[in-house]
């Protein structure tokens, strides 16, 4: 008996984190659609969009998470480790990697997908699935397309890709 209501108990913690969770995936994968698509007509702004951009989904993300009951878990270690994640991100990104635009497009994306391969491990698989599986379609994409088109289909399959598995994860 003990053992059936723990296990409703992780279920309905599960279904609580997923369906926050698909609010703040989906408003992050409408603000990479209008990113990457305002990649290519803002030239060299575009780098003054995308940190606008960032600063709304934070702002969004900061809301969704002060709505639910579970913030008191995040706390101060889930600011310090999303710091240490983002630092690591410009290090690379700004110092170590000497990345071209492209690289870039490709680089940010990929990242953030790792920490939510890494989520999955803690919060259900359903995150796993997210970040493998569109990382390797980005990768994909790297590979094989060129020019304005990449742009293009990083928007569909990141910022599209995002939003179809926020509407997927209030499912699972």
């Amino acid at each position: 008996m003990l053992a059936e209501i723990d296990l409703i108990k992780r279920r309905v913690q599960q279904s609580s984190i997923y369906r926050a969770s698909s609010m703040i995936v989906i408003g992050w994968g409408a603000i990479v659609f209008v990113g990457n698509l305002a990649g290519i007509a803002a030239g060299r702004w575009t780098g003054a969009v995308w940190i606008a951009l960032d600063v709304l989904g934070a702002l969004g993300t900061i809301i969704v998470l002060s709505r639910t009951r579970k913030t008191e878990r995040l706390g101060a270690s889930f600011l310090a480790a999303f710091a240490l994640f983002v630092g690591f991100g410009l290090v690379w990104s700004l110092i170590i990697g000497h990345f071209g635009a492209r690289e870039l497009d490709v680089f940010w994306p990929t990242l953030f997908l790792f920490g939510y391969a890494l989520a999955g491990l803690m919060f259900g698989r359903a995150f796993t699935v997210i970040g493998v599986g569109l990382s390797a379609l980005i990768v994909a994409g790297y590979l094989s397309i060129e020019g304005t088109a990449f742009n293009v289909f990083l928007a569909i399959v990141n910022g599209g890709g995002l939003m179809l598995c926020g509407l997927w994860m209030r499912r699972v």
